[in-house]
């Protein structure tokens, strides 16, 4: 039988910070309800009403960091500096649809034989958000934004270790002033999620998650001829090629794999390193990992909190141990430390190779995998010997060689040169292959939930 609570536990300690009662399937018929009658009244709002209220919540976001970041941490042991600045994240996309969403909505005319032609941009309705607990107040707005400021209603199905932060963001667009029904928070299990989708109120559907949690919705959506946008998983390659400058390298690789604990889809994951420089970057990145500090993640001091939950530590072990048991070289970490709490060391894997659990899978944790190139080819080849599709990043000096390498060569949905991956309301995001379709952010994003219509006079 499922249960009927939803628990939230300190990663950091393993204690219950707080339970939760799920909504009843009444409770659910009527939070649809009342969102469907209030996103008709939304839709007729106007973009200058919309941006005044989205930005009240971007000043609220500001105001209330210290709150929500202790949240955050609490809830899922991210390091709170972290959190911090996922909070900014936040009030800047709701700053940058406030301002642009009627420029991307405007109406696109075409020239015809038509006396007037054009293209409209109209919300769909009420979407249904199914959200993960890694960023968990960031993957809420990227989609929360742009989908109100077209006019949308949202429905958030949030994981259920982090329902304090879903709670939270409710209570943040209320007190903003948006319609007490438009944005609301779905006290649910994953279990509990198909009956939503099915419910005529549900006009389409956004999940980030795992690849196998986006096939069970995408499917169950398809049945309904729902659209979906899907961001799943990444297994980023980083090509470092021998000309790139080294410490500036590790630098930024060591950054990106550690960023949020390495729970992270686009953070790096595979370093695949030509022949020339692979011992020196090794040396040098081992050395970088291991001045990271591991601590509790509410000191800002601190780089490195705990994973999210005992489970998902102990699954991310395996994946090193049964990688190690395949032939790689434990360059540093691998070991569980004693204690309570679901911590992990910054972990490098060495000569890590095809048929190894850190080649093959998502790695979600600090881990690193090392794979030797022989040369550019090599390694374009290996960077693209992968079922996701998400980021990817090339570093070398020659930036007219590494452009050509990320924009023709790399399948990814996002290639950075000399930089790390990372998302930006001003650029699309999203990936390909077993890392999903649909883009989030930019003006695709805001357009992916909206009846894009062809109005035709003659």
């Amino acid at each position: 039988m499922a249960t009927k609570k939803l628990i939230s536990t300190d990663p950091s300690t393993g204690k219950i910070i707080e339970e939760y009662q799920k909504h009843s399937p009444a409770e659910v018929e009527r939070i649809l309800l009342d969102a469907s009658s209030s996103q008709k009244t939304w839709q007729e709002s106007g973009f200058e009403n919309r941006s005044e209220l989205m930005m009240k919540v971007a000043e609220n976001l500001r105001a209330g960091v210290e709150n929500y970041s202790r949240i955050i941490t609490k809830e899922m042991g991210k390091p709170v500096k972290q959190a911090k600045a996922e909070i900014e994240k936040c009030a800047v996309v709701c700053e940058y649809y406030a301002k642009n969403a009627e420029g991307f909505l405007t109406n696109e005319y075409i020239d015809t034989e038509a006396e007037d032609s054009y293209v409209a941009y109209q919300p769909l309705g009420v979407i249904l958000a199914i959200m993960p607990w890694n960023f968990p107040f960031w993957q809420v707005f990227r989609f929360a934004a742009p989908s109100l400021m077209a006019g949308n209603g949202a429905l958030l199905k949030h994981a259920s270790n982090v329902t304090g932060c879903s709670l939270a963001i409710e209570d943040l667009f209320r007190k903003s002033g948006f319609p007490a029904n438009l944005f609301r928070s779905l006290k649910l299990g994953g279990s509990e999620v198909a009956s939503v989708i099915e419910n005529r109120v549900i006009k389409a559907v956004t999940l980030t998650g795992s690849v196998q949690a986006g096939k069970s919705v995408a499917a169950k959506a398809g049945e309904e001829l729902k659209k979906t946008v899907m961001e799943l998983g990444g297994s980023d390659p980083y090509i470092i090629l021998e000309d790139a400058d080294l410490d500036y390298a590790v630098r930024i690789c060591a950054a990106s794999r550690l960023i949020n604990g390495g729970q992270s889809c686009i953070a790096a994951k595979r370093f695949i390193v030509v022949k020339p420089v692979l011992e020196s970057f090794e040396k040098k990145f081992v050395a970088e990992m291991k001045d990271k500090k591991m601590g509790d993640p509410m000191d800002e001091q601190n780089d490195l909190g705990p994973q999210a939950s005992e489970t998902l530590r102990d699954d991310l072990h395996r994946q090193v141990l049964a990688s190690i048991g395949k032939g790689a070289e434990c360059l540093l970490g691998a070991e569980i430390p004693a204690g309570e709490g679901a911590w992990y060391p910054p972990t490098v894997l060495g000569r890590v190779r095809p048929g190894m659990p850190a080649y093959e899978e998502e790695i979600f944790g600090p881990v690193a995998a090392i794979i030797e190139a022989d040369d550019e080819e090599d390694a374009v080849r290996i960077a693209n010997d992968s079922r996701f599709g998400l980021g990817a990043a090339v570093f070398s000096k020659d930036i007219d060689r590494a452009r050509n390498i990320a924009e023709n060569r790399i399948d990814a949905g996002s290639c950075f040169v000399n930089d790390l991956v990372r998302s930006d309301p001003r650029l699309p995001f999203g990936g390909i292959g077993d890392s999903g379709y649909g883009r989030e952010l930019s003006y695709f994003g805001i357009r992916e939930f909206t009846n894009i219509k062809t109005v035709y006079i003659k």
